[in-house]
């Protein structure tokens, strides 16, 4: 399984991103997809993931700005980001878990995309 994630660049805060990432494989609809992100100098975090079904689940810090949402026939899930803030700013990563629960842990997930940068300028 192939994932190609883009759509990251430079934004204002305040402003907003949609990140896309693209999945090669033909049962994606199966995986569980999630974003996370790494910021400079610290540990790759979880951001939001979503199920087959459009279960989602969000860190506390994106809750009510970020929306995840997936196209099963376009083998496409998204990472809509609004009312982004300097502490936003990672390189994005999406990832697939080929399992049935949503999951948060990022030892779960078992195909990672490449990334892509987002900086949130003040």
């Amino acid at each position: 399984v192939q994932l190609q994630a883009s759509g990251g660049g430079l934004v204002q805060a305040g402003g907003s991103l949609r990140l896309s990432c693209a999945a090669s494989a033909r049962t994606f609809s199966n995986y569980v997809m999630g974003w996370f992100r790494q910021a400079p100098g610290k540990e790759r975090e979880f951001v939001a993931a979503i199920t087959w079904s459009g279960r989602t689940t969000y860190v506390d810090s994106v809750k009510g700005r970020f929306t995840i949402s997936r196209d099963n026939a376009k083998n496409t899930v998204y990472l809509q980001m609004n009312s982004l803030k300097p502490e936003d700013t990672a390189v994005y990563y999406c990832a697939a878990d080929v399992g049935a629960w949503i999951t948060t842990s990022e030892g779960d997930y078992d195909y990672w995309g490449q990334g892509t940068q987002v900086t949130v300028s003040s």
